[in-house]
């Protein structure tokens, strides 16, 4: 941790919340001196005050042994979506851009998707006006889809599926975009959207 790095932290998220030294002392059960002194980079908290600054500021304790907030570039291309799954519980988690994810007390990455070979993609039919999507990919309790997503560059749709279901999915008519889907053991696959026509 840097002292300095980390005080100037501390200051920055301090005055964004509109908060004394005093009052923030106050809200972490230490003396206004002890603040004064982290942000004049004199001094660190104390690792046991670190989970009750970051709860004040709305952050995370990495960003404050860090000292410095990483900023996300804005990309309106949802081409780039990352997707997050836990193995524990499956929650799924997306983002348009890099971001520090946990679920279940676990540091989540975002999958890496991969091209599916011609014997793993998704069937998709135009059924007049819609399109019907659907698998021939195992759906029992240890190998299974848990979602299976459209997305394009400015929107997502996601539909999520469980065990011992078939992926049997309807959607609106879209002409471009991706398929992108995850199995609890191939990891995250994708597909272009190119609909056959009748």
């Amino acid at each position: 941790m840097n002292q300095i790095k980390t005080g100037g932290l501390i200051r920055q998220f301090r005055l964004k919340l509109g908060l004394t030294q005093k009052q923030l002392a106050e809200r972490i059960n230490v003396s206004d001196k002890a603040v004064s002194k982290w942000e004049c980079g004199s001094g660190c908290p104390d690792i046991s005050l670190l989970s009750a600054l970051a709860d004040v500021f709305g952050t995370d304790i990495q960003v404050l042994l860090a000292g410095g907030i990483d900023k996300n570039e804005r990309d309106k291309d949802m081409k780039k979506l990352k997707f997050y799954v836990c193995r524990d519980c499956g929650n799924i988690i997306t983002s348009t851009s890099d971001s520090s994810v946990t679920c279940c007390g676990n540091k989540l990455s975002a999958l890496e998707p991969r091209k599916a070979e011609e014997n793993e993609k998704l069937k998709i039919e135009d059924i007049g006006g819609e399109l019907y999507i659907s698998s021939e990919h195992e759906m029992s309790k240890e190998h299974y889809i848990s979602f299976v997503a459209y997305v394009s560059d400015s929107s997502m749709m996601m539909f999520r599926q469980y065990p011992e279901w078939g992926v049997n999915i309807t959607m609106p008519m879209y002409r471009t975009g991706r398929l992108m889907w995850y199995c609890n053991k191939c990891g995250l696959l994708c597909q272009e959207l190119r609909p056959e026509h009748k």
